[in-house]
């Protein structure tokens, strides 16, 4: 009887799910039965406290902030676990944007991995198709005599008139890639200034293998393209609409850096978290030397990541995470809100369902909403209805351009995200003082947009209502939101204060202060009061580096003699 009994529980125990796969995402689990070897997604516990950037009011300093957070949090928790990896002959690639570290193994990794106490999740890497928009003609060597339908649709026209095409605004965007030599966009290439040519920091190739569901023969870029290249059509689609000369884009002055994140229209959550992570702080073509001084203001996405493809409620947390990031280092994060057709809640792919993107569904000449266009509404973690999309902007057979010179028109929310990114460059151009606050800009989109109104009903939305599930809160009006934000006030209830960060470090800083009229004179001491440091800075806003690695590790104390209102701020050197 006693035998019978110890075996029944040596039995039970053995049917029993391990602790460990609770950190795993079922997708893997189930892909690892059709498969040894899998790529996958390792989240750290640790992730970095972004609280303060939203207390600082320059955009430079926003994204230096929180680059130089989450660079910091990675380097000093990641070392061990790459460690392994590299004696255990495992290749890997490191995540600075979400602290994660990609992977490839079998079962036994897995488990392995699961098990260490650094670790907080491990998702898959699976392969996803693009959306593709419907394509609607070809016009080779096409020249508008006036500007696109979309153009006057949104009142960007108007906004030209003024003086206002983007200039000194950056729009990034991650797509099929960008044929940089088109007529139409050369002259916007950030990377093509006077005739000369630099890619460093202007462009990124995410595509470091060919997808399993195509020969490798037939990619044009190839793999690591070390110049802006596009290997289908849409990518180099999407700028025009934001940037193109001769009235296709709604900025032509802004300039433009891009990322390729798909392989012929197939791209994995590494290559969609590493083009975000590449816009926080742009590097040269191998990678390196990070400047989140180059990040662009505003970035679109005309892609999603289906459910179906394995971007589920599990890994869906780890794109959602970079997308916030980015909106907290200053960035406006725009995206298509989809193609899934005219039902209620069908805005439920990736990017599009985040709370924090800022969706846009797609109108045609008439104002009338597009039959394939996402409708709304979605809900948070904790089941709060949000309205989604955003606004609408046009997307029904959008002339633009695509490679080899030519041009296209396009129908598709892929066309109509393209719209708001642009329009968010006019409104920058025209009121600089919003670059980097995000919350604000989105509000003044927002409010600003026309409302229009549906005789569908999505849930506790009426399409009567304004907002509603269909438009959101309307079509966009560029030349209304410029108005919109000449009345509100850039520094109204806007926190001051002085920031050091990283905190700490190894003698590198930077010092965000607000803005005063007069000269300030900043003092360090160490815990005994001595003064190991002293600098006079000029008035106004300021975004300072310091460099301290001259003085031994410890805590020191920077404070300000002259701004009694400034409290001290402690740190550490390591």
């Amino acid at each position: 009887m006693i035998l019978t009994v110890l075996y029944l529980l040596i039995f039970s125990f053995g049917l029993q799910t391990p602790d460990w796969q609770s950190k795993v995402d079922p997708f893997l689990l189930q892909a690892f039965q059709e498969s040894k070897e899998q790529e996958m997604m390792v989240i750290l516990n640790q992730q970095a406290d972004l609280a303060y950037a939203k207390q600082l009011v320059n955009k430079k300093a926003k994204t230096r902030y929180v680059y130089e957070q989450l660079s910091y949090t990675a380097k000093n928790t990641q070392t061990e676990l790459s460690q392994w990896l590299q004696s255990q002959g495992h290749k890997q690639r490191s995540l600075y944007i979400i602290n994660a570290i990609a992977t490839e193994g079998d079962y036994n990794l897995l488990a392995v991995l699961a098990k260490r106490k650094e670790v907080k999740a491990i998702y898959g890497n699976p392969t996803v198709p693009m959306e593709m928009p419907i394509l609607e003609e070809t016009h080779p060597n096409l020249r508008n005599p006036a500007p696109e339908w979309g153009i006057l649709e949104i009142g960007a026209d108007k906004v030209w008139e003024l003086g206002y095409r983007g200039q000194g605004i950056i729009i990034g965007g991650q797509d099929t890639g960008y044929d940089w030599t088109h007529p139409n966009l050369q002259q916007q290439y950030r990377g093509f200034q006077s005739g000369t040519v630099e890619h460093d920091y202007n462009w990124y190739d995410a595509i470091h293998d060919f997808s399993p569901l195509h020969p490798e023969a037939q990619n044009p870029c190839g793999l690591d393209s070390r110049v802006p290249c596009d290997d289908g059509f849409h990518g180099t689609h999407t700028m025009g609409t934001m940037v193109g000369s001769d009235g296709y884009g709604v900025a032509p002055a802004a300039q433009w850096i891009g990322v390729r994140n798909m392989e012929r229209g197939y791209g994995n959550p590494f290559s969609y978290t590493q083009g975000f992570q590449w816009f926080l702080a742009p590097t040269d073509l191998n990678g390196q030397n990070p400047n989140p001084d180059m990040a662009p203001d505003v970035i679109t996405n005309s892609w999603y990541c289906p459910e179906l493809e394995g971007c589920n409620a599990g890994n869906r947390a780890m794109l959602e995470m970079a997308v916030n990031h980015l909106r907290q280092a200053g960035i406006v994060v725009v995206v298509s809100a989809g193609n899934g057709g005219d039902n209620c809640q069908t805005i439920n792919e990736i990017p599009a369902a985040f709370p924090s993107a800022f969706a846009v569904g797609a109108s045609d000449i008439n104002h009338d909403i597009a039959s394939f266009s996402a409708r709304g509404p979605i809900y948070d973690a904790d089941n709060k209805l949000i309205i989604k999309p955003d606004v609408v902007a046009p997307g029904v057979q959008v002339s633009s351009t695509t490679p080899d010179g030519q041009f296209r028109s396009l129908s598709g929310t892929s066309m109509a995200g393209p719209h708001v990114a642009g329009a968010v460059a006019l409104l920058l151009s025209a009121q600089p003082h919003l670059i980097g606050q995000v919350d604000e800009i989105e509000e003044i989109f927002r409010v600003s947009a026309r409302p229009y109104f549906s005789e569908q009903n999505c849930g506790p939305l009426r399409g009567s209502a304004h907002p509603n599930a269909v438009y959101g809160y309307g079509i966009i009006d560029v030349k209304a939101a410029l108005d919109s934000a000449a009345k509100r006030s850039s520094n109204a209830n806007t926190p001051q204060l002085s920031l050091l960060f990283p905190n700490p470090n190894q003698g590198q800083f930077s010092l965000n202060l607000p803005s005063t009229e007069t000269d300030v004179l900043l003092s360090i001491h160490d815990l005994q009061g001595r003064q190991v440091y002293q600098q006079k800075v000029l008035a106004g806003p300021r975004l300072i580096e310091l460099n301290l690695n001259n003085l031994p590790a410890g805590i020191y104390v920077l404070d300000y003699p002259e701004l009694p209102n400034l409290k001290p701020v402690k740190f550490i050197i390591q």
